[in-house]
């Protein structure tokens, strides 16, 4: 039996904790940009993280079997450092959490907020293998910036060109984090959309989400009106596009581990920053 310090370490090296601390980063710059108080802004962190958490954890639960089939070494349930059963406990009881900690931010962020951690759960058994395994990161990614506004005394749904940004991320977050184990997962009879196109035809469409995002960012809150982009949101859409591209280079080139995967997530860490920075207006 593992010590409770191994399986500590080993549910949270399965929370996928890279992408889970990056989107709850997210989250507090989507609250910053929704003028939230502090006190909202940190219970959304919190029921973010929590939510993410619960996500990760299920995901290597269900892969368990397949990631020790294929010689995961670096997945703790893989291993046996954690028992599945503690695993399926810890990511319900984070959904729990998850939800708890969104009900005092209103009825409207709790059901948004139910609504993306069930998609990703749904992401992860069992659209995950199939040629629908993106529609999962539509929604939550697209319910993303709404849970900033739903969390604010006076809850508004996000403006439509955010849920656009956020959809297009979320497809490009998809796409790219399955580059390195395309092989892996086709030998263990998962294929989903990015399987289905081609590792070269799913790097250059990651890209072509993130300009996409950046695109609705720049744009979306002025209106349209190209004439009225500040100086600084030209800025941060050239650092953005230039990072797609790069992202999009790396891979057909054939990059190692999850560099294009780390670099989509950069990108979205820069429309947050530009939002900050800019004072875009997040609700509809």
């Amino acid at each position: 039996m593992s010590s409770p310090a191994v399986v500590i370490r080993g549910l949270w090296q399965s929370s996928h904790p890279g992408p889970t601390c990056v989107v709850t980063a997210l989250a507090l710059a989507l609250g910053v940009a929704a003028g939230l108080e502090l006190w909202r802004m940190l219970l959304l962190a919190a029921a973010v993280f929590a939510g993410q958490l619960s996500i990760g954890i299920s995901n290597d639960a269900i892969d368990a079997a397949r990631d020790r089939a294929v010689g995961r070494t670096d997945k703790p349930l893989a291993r046996g450092d954690v028992r599945i059963r503690t695993a399926w406990i810890a990511a319900v009881g984070c959904a729990i959490v998850a939800l708890v900690l969104s009900a005092p931010l209103g009825v409207g962020m709790l059901v948004a907020h139910a609504v993306a951690v069930i998609s990703g759960w749904a992401y992860n058994a069992p659209l995950k293998a199939t040629a629908f395994s993106v529609v999962p990161f539509l929604v939550t990614f697209g319910l993303f910036p709404s849970l900033a506004t739903l969390s604010a005394a006076e809850p508004r749904f996000a403006a439509p060109w955010a849920f656009v940004a956020g959809a297009a991320l979320g497809a490009a977050v998809h796409l790219s984090n399955v580059l390195p184990d395309l092989d892996d997962d086709r030998a263990t009879g998962i294929r989903g959309l990015p399987h289905r196109i081609g590792g070269p035809a799913s790097a250059v469409a990651a890209a072509a989400g993130v300009i996409a995002g950046a695109l609705a960012v720049l744009l979306g809150p002025v209106g349209g009106r190209v004439g009225d982009v500040s100086g600084l949101s030209w800025v941060f859409f050239v650092a953005v596009s230039v990072v797609a591209v790069l992202s999009a280079v790396v891979a057909l080139r054939g990059a190692p581990g999850r560099i294009v995967f780390r670099l989509v997530m950069l990108a979205a860490l820069l429309l947050a920053a530009q939002l900050v920075a800019t004072g875009g207006a997040l609700a509809a």
